[in-house]
Order: structure tokens, then C-alpha cells, then sequence
């Protein structure tokens, strides 16, 4: 077994709704064994993918590792957490290196020399490069070169795409894992991880896109002839049609999460008229009917406000012509009835889930393999490859003494986790549209609830 095949690494994915540490170890086969998994509801410490209240942000990460910790027998010190919101940008660049032995093989080490260089970027104030991946290469006259080792040339060039964020959110999230006792072995984009997750070699060849709907942000990666040609956060996600379906129906966040989640569906069909969900009402109040139409139209409202930015993002990119993979949707938000079908009715690509599965071993927790976990799965797997790439020693995780590593039981914590909403930032005429149909869903719940007190009555 190779050193970084006997290391254990943690992803810690501190998501707008939750909070969720995972404990990986590599098998022989090259696949991950997850030994442990803790995830505690975020409380309002997270918004919109950022951390906004740093001491609720420092409880969620502690009760996720100590549920972690205790599942997987592993004392856990350092962690590879994703970060994600609004401010990530992503940009291409271009670098050279000019060779005086042109005779001589080129080197591994002439290439992450090259790469170091794009560190060295002038940025607007107030931001950091978070990853500098290379793309093609180009030696003196011949272009699309995937690995120049071990060929010869006077010039070597590369296209880059670098991916930027906000230093402050950053610092944020340190100052967190750091509170809550952890060191961060490295910050890593969360489309970056749950590309790695979720999309196989093939995909990512042919042309793909994949959207990871979250709680507080939608994440678009976009990859073509094997490499990430584009990455956008869109802060608006799941928790958003949860507060669209409190205002539409006046009903508790919990409620309308449940609403969302069991009863809801993209696509709001005749039948539905005719089907009620009864949702307990406040104290003292009576229960109240909903439509399954209502509860429908609201959602697929908000999820055509997801669709039309993710569309956009694709056009930006300019490769909607060489998406052969299509869309692959991932995220606690892909599990939404008919999302796959009004995702391809929109935007015109194939559609299909993509799960963390393909990459994990037997393990002792079959939960990760729902797409909710495809991040922090991909968080693992990309400290994994940072260690085989760099030699690193991050043995700091440890399995306890005198302790047999695997948990006995599931997590504790509800599947069902919710926190407070981001506010959308981008109002407009679908933003109207939308308010129209959250209207709309108010007037036809004060009709049920007035011929519901006449049958009471």
C-alpha cells in the first residue's frame, strides 16, 4: 500500500442547510471507504454558501465532527473544506516558459513551475486565486498537447483556468475550523469537488455541465475535452422555494420543507387539483389544505428561475454546442419530482442524476451515496489527489487507540435540515412572474381555507 493510500482525510462541506464532515479512506482498488460521516443542521450560521454568524457556523462544525469522530473511531485534526457563494469567479490566462536546452525532455517540474507563476496574478483588491487548473498545452507550433512530459520543445505554453474568490470569506471560513479546533489542509470550490464526485472520465471528454442545486446555491462546472472550461455559483437554490412556499402558503419553514420535499413536484399536472395535502395549522389554529397543483406551480416557478441563470451560464461558456454528456444535476435539490424533465424541457440538453457511488468502496455508511453527499465525497477525493500530488504527509487524522475504525449505527441527525433563506439579489421580470404565482398560491389558499371552515362548520 502506497503512503497516501494508508492516510484517512476529511471533506467538511459546511452547506447553507448543513453542516457535513466525511471520513475517507483509499482502498486498493482506488476507491473510497467511508468510515464515518456527521452532519448537524447549519442554524442560520450559513447564508447563501458563505459563513454569516461565525459562532453557529463553529457549533455546527463541532457537532458534525464529533458525530464523524464517534462513527468512525478516526481523531480527525485537519480537514479539506469547500467553499462556495456568490463571490467565486472563474477567468482564463494564458502562460509560457521559454527553454534554452530545447533537446531536453520537458520535466514535471518546468510544468508546476509554470503553473506557480499564474499565483503570481495581479487580482482586484480583496481576491485570491483558490485553484489554477492547466488545460491544453501548446510546444512551439503544435496546439491540444494534454501532457507535454517527456516531449521536446523551445516554448511551452498553457491555457489556464483560474478560479477566484473573496479573501474575507475565506479568512471566514478558517476563522471557523480553526474555532472549532481543526486545521484546513485546503480550501477546494465546491463544483471543483462534486465534479470529482459525480461525473466519470468519458463525460467530462464528450462535453458536460453539472449543476449542483444545494441548499443556498446552485454550483454550474462546466467541462469539455476533459477539462473545466467554466464555473459559476448561483446563490439561489432549495431554500429559496422553501420560502417561496411559507409566503405562498403561510405555513412554518419545517412545514413547508416537508411540503417541498414529499408532496412537490416540477411539474404541476390537472390531476393535482383534485389532490389536497392537510397541513397542521399555528397553535390554536385549524389545519390547513393545500392544493398539490398550488404547491407544484410555486416550485416550478423558482426552479425555472434556477434553470433560466444555469441556461445562462452555459451561454457564457459557449460550448452549448459540445455539451454531448448534456446535464448532469446533483445536490440535495436534484431529488425534486420531475427535475430532470423540466430541466431538459427548458434548456433542450439530456438530463440525468449523478451520484457519489461510482467512486466509493463497500464502506460502512450507504447514506453518501445520495446526491445531497456528492460534495463532501468530492471534498475526500480531491485531498486525496492533492496528496498523491504533492507527497504530502497528512497523517494527522488518526485512528484512536485500542478502537476498531467503522461505525455501528446512522447518523442521528434528520435527513430533513433546514436554515434561514438567503435574500434573492436579482429581482426582475421573472422575479415578478414569480411573486405572481406566490400570490397567486395566497388568494387559492384563502379559498380552501374558506370552504375548509365551511365543511368545519
Amino acid at each position: 500500500m502506497t503512503q497516501h493510500n494508508s492516510q484517512i482525510i476529511v471533506g467538511l462541506d459546511i452547506g447553507t442547510t448543513k453542516v457535513c464532515a466525511i471520513v475517507g479512506q483509499m482502498a486498493e482498488n482506488g476507491k473510497i471507504n467511508v468510515l464515518g460521516m456527521g452532519k448537524a443542521p447549519s442554524q442560520g450560521g450559513v447564508s447563501r454558501g458563505m459563513v454569516a454568524n461565525v459562532s453557529k457556523a463553529v457549533q455546527a462544525i463541532e457537532l458534525a465532527i464529533t458525530e464523524a469522530v464517534r462513527q468512525s473511531q478516526v481523531s480527525i485534526k485537519t480537514v479539506f473544506v469547500g467553499i462556495a457563494g456568490h463571490h467565486i469567479k472563474s477567468l482564463q490566462h494564458r502562460g509560457s516558459l521559454s527553454r534554452k536546452m530545447w533537446d531536453e525532455e520537458i520535466s514535471q517540474a518546468e510544468l508546476d513551475t509554470l503553473e506557480s507563476e499564474m499565483e503570481n496574478l495581479a487580482l482586484s483588491p480583496g481576491l485570491e486565486i483558490l485553484h489554477v487548473l492547466p488545460q491544453e498545452y501548446r510546444i512551439d507550433n503544435e496546439d491540444g498537447i494534454k501532457d507535454p512530459v517527456g516531449r521536446v520543445g523551445v516554448r511551452v505554453e498553457c491555457n489556464y483556468h483560474i478560479i477566484t474568490g473573496e479573501t474575507s470569506a475565506a479568512k471566514t471560513i478558517f476563522m471557523a475550523v480553526r474555532r472549532a479546533g481543526l486545521e484546513v489542509a485546503d480550501l477546494i470550490v465546491e463544483p471543483v469537488a462534486s465534479a470529482a464526485a459525480v461525473l466519470s472520465e468519458p463525460e467530462m471528454e464528450a462535453g458536460v455541465a453539472l449543476v449542483d442545486i444545494g441548499g443556498g446555491t446552485t454550483d454550474v462546472c462546466i467541462f469539455e475535452d476533459g477539462f473545466i472550461r467554466h464555473t459559476a455559483i448561483i446563490p439561489i437554490a432549495g431554500d429559496r422555494i422553501t420560502k417561496d412556499l411559507q409566503e405562498a402558503f403561510g405555513i412554518l419553514k419545517d412545514q413547508a420543507e416537508v411540503v417541498k420535499t414529499h408532496y412537490g413536484s416540477c411539474y404541476p399536472t390537472e390531476a393535482m387539483k383534485n389532490e389536497v395535502v392537510v397541513v397542521p395549522g399555528l397553535p390554536g389554529r385549524q389545519p390547513r389544505e393545500i392544493s398539490l397543483y398550488a404547491i407544484s406551480q410555486v416550485i416550478r416557478a423558482r426552479v425555472e428561475d434556477i434553470i433560466s441563470k444555469v441556461d445562462f451560464e452555459i451561454e457564457v461558456s459557449g460550448l452549448r454546442q459540445r455539451l454531448a454528456g448534456g446535464i448532469v444535476l446533483t445536490g440535495g435539490g436534484s431529488s425534486m419530482k420531475d427535475v430532470t424533465q423540466l430541466f431538459n424541457y427548458q434548456i433542450g440538453l439530456e438530463v440525468h442524476i449523478g451520484r457519489p457511488g461510482q467512486h466509493l468502496g463497500k464502506g460502512m455508511i450507504e447514506e453518501v451515496r445520495n446526491p445531497m453527499y456528492a460534495t463532501g465525497i468530492g471534498l475526500v477525493m480531491k485531498g486525496f489527489e492533492l496528496a498523491a500530488k504533492t507527497q504530502l504527509q497528512l497523517s494527522q487524522n488518526e485512528p484512536l487507540s485500542n478502537t476498531t475504525v467503522g461505525p455501528e449505527v446512522s447518523p442521528s441527525y434528520d435527513e430533513d435540515i433546514s436554515e434561514p433563506l438567503p435574500i434573492d439579489d436579482n429581482p426582475g421580470k421573472r422575479q415578478t412572474w414569480i411573486q405572481g404565482v406566490i400570490n397567486w398560491g395566497k388568494s387559492m389558499q384563502d379559498w380552501v381555507n374558506e370552504d375548509f371552515d365551511d365543511k368545519m362548520n
